[in-house]
């Protein structure tokens, strides 16, 4: 049976990934909001914003909230074609075949994870031309990475819930609206201690603010703390709690 599901994921991932490369619009769509971001920040801004961060190189500081924009606006193409396949029938024909009914799922998930992947390295390729420089070790970088990944993994199954759940096209990627302005009220363009009361307790409080607080140590070569384990209890628990909502959604439609 698990033999079944990975061939059946892997082809249908396939097909989706196609899909992706037939338009990779919508991979430079998603990397031009943040980069453009990036560099508004760091050259309109990064003089003034380098005296709050206490940094040098505001690039360095700024980069891993711009990461998880990217993500946040990734994961909304996630919903759009989940939903665009509900309505073209294509569902129905999947589910007439003797095939794994949670591969329809996971091969959105897989495309999600790929098609952010190469986001994040063209990000991550811009900062190093804006001046990012890191002397991270190996197992630093894997564990920003790996923190990435998770995050990425977490709001793509919040995105299958929108694409399973939503009645207009429109309503399929709003959702990720709240989630692409979360890293503004958080530690990825300034410090929490300079905002007021009640936005400070918010930005602390959120799980945007631990995992760019660990991203950020991770690249600069200091102790990360408990944020590390903050921000991984937040994908891993967003992770759960959107995987079993996502599945309950699921066998519902199909049922």
């Amino acid at each position: 049976m698990s033999t079944h599901f990975v061939a059946d994921t892997a082809t249908l991932t396939g097909r989706s990934m196609r899909h992706i490369f037939r338009s990779a619009d919508t991979i430079i769509t998603t990397a031009v909001t943040p980069i453009a971001l990036m560099l508004l920040f760091v050259y309109v801004f990064g003089g003034a914003l380098k005296q709050s961060t206490g940094t040098e190189n505001y690039v360095n500081y700024l980069l891993p909230g711009i990461l998880l924009i990217a993500i946040a606006s990734g994961i909304a193409y996630t919903a759009f074609r989940l939903f665009t396949d509900m309505q073209s029938g294509i569902f129905e024909r999947f589910h007439s075949m003797p095939i794994a009914r949670s591969s329809v799922l996971w091969a959105h998930v897989i495309t999600s994870l790929v098609a952010n992947i190469i986001t994040l390295a063209i990000i991550f390729a811009v900062g190093f031309l804006m001046g990012f420089r890191t002397g991270a070790s190996v197992a630093a970088w894997l564990g920003a990475i790996g923190i990435l990944l998770l995050f990425t993994l977490a709001l793509t199954w919040l995105a299958i819930i929108a694409g399973l759940s939503a009645k207009t096209v429109d309503g399929a990627s709003a959702f990720s609206y709240p989630l692409i302005f979360l890293p503004f009220i958080s530690s990825a363009f300034v410090p929490t201690d300079t905002m007021p009361g009640p936005v400070r307790w918010f930005a602390e409080n959120q799980p945007v603010t631990s995992i760019v607080n660990s991203i950020q140590a991770l690249f600069a070569e200091k102790p990360v703390g408990s944020d590390i384990w903050v921000a991984v209890a937040w994908c891993v628990g967003i992770l759960v709690v959107a995987y079993v909502l996502a599945m309950v959604s699921y066998r519902k439609k199909i049922s």
